[in-house]
């Protein structure tokens, strides 16, 4: 659930460059911040899909070699970005797997975001970053996907409603994703 300064309506836009900058300016906060506990940093998400409509939300990805809660949690709240507190952003199945993970908000009045941290191991990781190079490298399901969540977005605009609905269309693109991956032999 959103914090009471968050948006609660979706709004589906077109692609933006300045995306990637944006993503540049995060990341090196969150790397700064997290020192060497921060194995990787990753834009994932529909915001680093050149091409792609998404929310003007950033989806970045912090990967770490074990996901030590407390140190996470002070290092990242010490630059004000808040634990979302829901059972969806502290766990979530992958590949028939569950695997832990923490989810924050930006800082009030900061830049919209999430902060998605996963162990770099998890396949919930790799998942995340085969979504994202997926619908780089297949024109088609970008330009499916992207229709589908504006689509989506202009019928059901609560947010919550809204990522309900998405979920089971995302393990369909996200099976399709898979058979790409075999194909391609991509690997994270």
């Amino acid at each position: 659930m959103p914090f009471p300064d968050e948006k609660v309506q979706v709004a589906v836009i077109d692609y933006r460059s300045s995306w990637i900058d944006e993503y540049e300016v995060l990341a090196a906060e969150l790397r700064a911040t997290l020192g060497d506990v921060a194995v990787e940093i990753d834009h994932v998400g529909s915001t680093s899909v050149p091409g792609l409509a998404a929310k003007d939300c950033l989806d970045v990805q912090v990967r770490v070699a074990v996901l030590d809660e407390p140190r996470i949690v002070t290092r990242l709240g010490a630059i004000g970005f808040r634990r979302r507190p829901e059972p969806w952003n502290r766990a979530e199945r992958s590949a028939g797997r569950d695997y832990r993970k923490l989810v924050f908000a930006p800082p009030v009045g900061a830049r919209p975001s999430n902060v998605h941290v996963r162990e770099s191991t998890g396949g919930n990781a790799r998942y995340a970053l085969l979504f994202r190079d997926f619908l780089r490298g297949d024109d088609d399901a970008r330009r499916a996907w992207g229709a589908f969540k504006q689509r989506l977005a202009v019928s059901v605009p609560d947010l919550l409603d809204y990522g309900q609905i998405k979920a089971p269309a995302t393990d369909v693109l996200m099976a399709a994703a898979e058979r790409w991956a075999a194909d391609t032999g991509w690997e994270p």
